[in-house]
C-alpha cells in the first residue's frame, strides 16, 4: 500500500531514493501510463495501446512490456533492455498533489525505492540523495520536478487528445493471438489502437484539425508502435528458452 507524504527538506532531509531497476523495485509490471507527447520516443521499443479508464468514460495511453500482469519482457534482472522508459516509470517514487491551483511534489514512503541507508555502504544498491546537505534540492529531484511537470501536462493535453479519437471513432478493440516457440498459445485482449481505415477515410478538414491540434503525429506514432508486439513475442520465445536451459542444468546437477 502506497504512502504518499508532501515532501519536504526538514523531515525528508537524509532522503535518498535507490534508481537500480529490478521486480524487488517494483519494476515487474506489464505496462506503464503514457501520454502523446512521448509516443514519439516509445515508440521506438514498446508497442502503445490504449486502455479504457476505470469510469468507462474514456481511455488512457499504455505502453506495454508483457503479455500478462506481472510479466516485463524488458527487465533482465537489475537491467532494464531499452534505452527510453515511460516519464511515468522514471518519476517514482514521486508524485504530484494539487493543493487549489499549486503542484505539489510528493513521495511515496512505502516504495521499495526508498534506501533505508543514509549513505551508501558497500552492497546498498546505487541511491542518489533528495536534498543537498544545506537543504537545497539536488540535481536529481531538479530532474524529477521537470519529470513531474512534463507528466502532468502531458496528460492533461492527453484529454483533448482521447476526445478527438473518440469523435472521430479512431479506437478499435483489439487481439493478438500468440503461438510461441513451445506450441503454448496465448492471447492479448482488453485493449484498443487506432483505426487505419477510418483514420485514411477522414476528410481533408478533420486530417488538418488533427494536425493543427498535435494529435496526427502521436496518431501515427501509435499505429507504427504496434510492429513492436512481434519483437515482445521473440522476447517472450527467448525467455521462455533460457528458463528451459536453466531447468534443464539444474535437473542434470541434481541428478548428477
Amino acid at each position: 500500500m502506497s504512502k504518499p507524504v508532501l515532501l519536504n527538506n526538514i523531515d525528508h532531509k537524509d532522503l535518498r531514493v535507490i534508481l537500480d531497476r529490478g521486480a524487488a523495485y517494483g519494476d515487474a509490471v506489464m505496462s506503464a501510463l503514457t501520454f502523446p507527447d512521448e509516443f514519439r520516443t516509445l515508440q521506438a521499443h514498446y508497442p502503445v495501446v490504449f486502455q479504457k479508464t476505470q469510469d468507462g468514460t474514456s481511455f488512457q495511453a499504455l505502453a506495454l512490456f508483457g503479455f500478462q500482469e506481472g510479466e516485463n519482457l524488458f527487465l533482465e534482472g537489475e537491467r532494464w533492455d531499452a534505452i527510453d522508459l515511460p516519464l511515468t516509470l522514471e518519476r517514482q517514487p514521486f508524485l504530484i498533489g494539487v493543493d487549489g491551483e499549486e503542484l505539489m511534489v510528493h513521495v511515496d514512503m512505502a516504495s521499495p525505492r526508498i534506501s533505508a541507508a543514509a549513505g551508501e555502504p558497500e552492497g546498498e544498491a546505487k541511491a542518489e540523495a533528495v536534498f543537498m546537505p544545506h537543504g537545497g534540492n539536488s540535481d536529481y529531484l531538479e530532474r524529477m520536478n521537470s519529470t513531474l511537470l512534463a507528466i502532468h501536462l502531458g496528460l492533461q493535453r492527453a484529454k483533448g487528445f482521447m476526445a478527438a479519437l473518440l469523435e472521430h471513432e479512431l479506437l478499435e478493440s483489439f487481439v493478438f493471438d500468440i503461438e510461441l516457440d513451445d506450441g503454448s498459445q496465448n492471447r492479448l485482449w482488453g485493449f484498443y489502437t487506432i483505426n487505419e481505415e477510418r483514420l485514411a477515410a477522414l476528410d481533408g478538414a478533420a486530417l488538418e484539425r488533427l494536425h493543427r491540434d498535435g494529435y496526427l503525429q502521436p496518431i501515427y506514432m501509435a499505429i507504427a508502435s504496434l510492429s513492436n508486439l512481434r519483437n515482445l513475442v521473440e522476447r517472450k520465445n527467448r525467455r521462455n528458452r533460457e528458463s528451459h536451459q536453466r531447468n534443464q542444468t539444474l535437473a542434470y546437477a541434481a541428478a548428477g
